[in-house]
């Protein structure tokens, strides 16, 4: 092997930020030697202590050299091959095998110029060799650059490319080794989980670049923040208890604080972060407002492992973010049992649809003229073993949050088109079915072949049926969401905009795509009759509708009154509790069977 291919100087490690443990000098690096010659060692040893090196873990027996590697935990390993017992290749072999182990640098000492016992010993995984009787410059030349090389190496495998933060592998094993002695000694330890979901969500739209930039300038906030909250200069101080900042994942950093000061500072810092962290960043033409959330949590208060204090840090950030962001929350057991009984029913939500325990109720839409039921909207509910109905304000959330929400809408659709097909076959009055679909089964592409499969399985007619969508869903992507809406229209099926006038409110994306209904938003019609606001608003949208040749439904009528206001601003169909809460099928069915059948609309 060329000598100079493992020469490295300073300008090869420029620009790389000094991480705790990397900052001491080569010379301190920990050198193990094995070898079953004392007189080995002994020289090996004299030679490096005259080039500086004063950290040897030294081992003559080589059946004890792993236990002797795994307590001493060296930066280089020197490794005589040919020794008895257990010989170099052998150690070599099980050392590769380690995972802890995997990168750790031997230079392996051999006697033989055997091209065959060098190829082996490179195969089993060697990083240098010396050949014996051991030359002293050679020696040090070798194993100054065998480190050089490990630091720079170790250096960017611990980095996040985008901040130059210490990365997540990196922040676990400092927290892992650093633990147990920081409470030993009496200390308190807080640890911030700090999330900014913008930095993930502007990859998606502004790109790389910005997503970048955005979290390069999170990272210099949180760095000034977490010094001046220590009164230290972290790019030169060398202390053990300074605050240790990382970036764990795309969105989210974390912040390791030693020696806890009063909860009341622990407070403050938490807030000057949500302040500093929220303050607008103008990423070219455009400006981001981040909502940071962030969870706290202490140690030993709440946790005295290394996996138990992230995952304490980790509910309480997901309590701040649960509450709307812009806020912190420290840990608490109330919380930790909250978290576990949500984990537990998360658990039993994934094989709800299996076990049979999925339910559709179905609100009645009316023809607001005449008063009969022309249409019917699926709602899914869940009825638990032991919970009995569990709401949906509980489940939905939590099955999007598992990403089942998929799962359980596509089981939505085949069961609305099996109840319908049902209905037909007992001859009772036909209504349109209207079933709501979610971002991910919009986006996921699997919506049309699903719904196809759903109709030829039941064998209710497409026309029957109306899938309801959100303007959010139109405009996250609106030439995609365009081709999608055409291929559903293309298999006969009706589509409705949900929520009318909560989302973008746009009128001009009504023209562009293939819709048959608007639904005015329940918060329109609460104040009717008597909102003159409100009243405008209702008037406008069921006027812009029917002008674009769209049927327009009021959701959430709950009294005569407003019933009475929208017939006079002409609105097409209404649903609310003023006729009816959400039924299950068989008491559907009694209201169709003595409604008279009549063409839908």
């Amino acid at each position: 092997m060329k000598t100079d291919a493992w020469l490295l100087d300073a300008t090869d490690l420029a620009g790389l930020p000094e991480l705790p443990e990397l900052r001491s000098p080569l010379l301190d690096a920990k050198v193990m030697l094995v070898d079953d010659e004392p007189l080995m060692t002994e020289l090996i040893q004299t030679h490096l202590e005259e080039a500086g090196y004063r950290r040897f873990a030294v081992c003559n027996d080589p059946t004890q050299a792993l236990a002797v590697l795994r307590e001493q935990d060296p930066s280089v390993l020197l490794l005589d091959l040919m020794m008895p017992a257990v010989s170099g290749f052998d150690l070599l072999a099980r050392i590769r095998a380690e995972r802890e182990w995997r990168a750790l640098p031997v230079i392996v000492l051999t006697a033989s110029a055997n091209a065959e016992t060098k190829l082996r010993a490179l195969k089993l995984g060697a990083t240098e060799f010396l050949a014996k009787p051991v030359d002293a410059s050679e020696l040090v030349l070798r194993l100054r650059n065998t480190l050089a090389f490990k630091q720079y190496h170790d250096r960017r495998a611990n980095l996040d490319a985008a901040t130059q933060l210490p990365n997540a592998a990196w922040f676990e094993r400092r927290l892992a080794r650093a633990l147990p002695g920081w409470l030993a000694r009496g200390d308190r330890v807080a640890l911030l989980d700090i999330q900014v979901p913008e930095c993930a969500s502007l990859r998606a739209t502004l790109g790389l670049a910005a997503a970048t930039q955005l979290a390069r300038t999170l990272a210099e906030r949180l760095t000034q923040l977490a010094a001046a909250h220590a009164g230290i200069d972290l790019a030169s101080d060398l202390l053990e208890a300074e605050p240790t900042l990382a970036r764990l994942a795309l969105d989210s950093f974390a912040l390791l604080l030693p020696r806890l000061p009063h909860d009341d500072d622990m407070q403050q810092l938490a807030s000057d972060m949500l302040r500093e962290l929220a303050r607008p960043v103008l990423l070219g033409a455009h400006e981001c407002r981040p909502t940071p959330a962030i969870g706290v949590a202490l140690a030993p208060d709440d946790a005295a492992g290394v996996a138990e204090l992230m995952k304490a840090a980790e509910l309480a950030r997901t309590q701040a973010r649960g509450a709307g962001g812009m806020r912190h929350e420290f840990f608490s057991r109330e919380l930790s049992e909250r978290a576990r009984e949500r984990l537990e029913l998360g658990e039993q939500l994934r094989h709800a649809a299996d076990r049979g325990e999925l339910r559709l109720h179905y609100q009645p839409k009316l023809d607001v003229a005449s008063g009969r039921i022309v249409g019917v909207e699926a709602l899914v509910r869940w009825m638990h073993p032991q919970r009995g109905l569990v709401a949906p304000g509980l489940f939905v959330p939590l099955a999007e949050e598992l990403g089942l929400i998929a799962r359980i809408g596509d089981w939505v659709l085949h069961q609305a088109c099996a109840d319908g097909a049902a209905w037909d076959a007992a001859a009772l009055a036909p209504v349109r079915i209207a079933v709501n679909v979610s971002q991910p089964q919009f986006d996921g592409g699997t919506l049309v072949p699903t719904l196809r499969r759903a109709l030829a399985a039941s064998g209710l007619a497409p026309e029957r049926l109306v899938i309801e969508l959100t303007e959010s869903m139109l405009m996250r992507d609106a030439e995609q969401a365009l081709a999608q809406m055409r291929a559903l229209e293309a298999l006969g099926v009706s589509l409705s905009i949900d929520d009318f006038g909560t989302g973008y409110s746009s009128f001009s994306y009504l023209k562009r795509f293939p819709l048959d209904e608007l639904k005015i938003d329940r918060s329109f019609v609460a104040d009717l009759p008597g909102g003159a606001r409100d009243r405008a608003i209702v008037r406008s949208v069921i006027a812009i509708g029917h002008d674009l040749g769209l049927s327009v439904i009021a959701e959430g009528v709950e009294t005569r009154e407003q019933l009475a206001a929208l017939a006079e601003l002409g609105c097409d169909m209404y649903q609310g509790f003023h006729h009816s809460r959400p039924m299950p099928p068989q008491a559907l069915r009694v209201l169709l069977a003595a409604q008279p059948p009549a063409r839908t609309r």
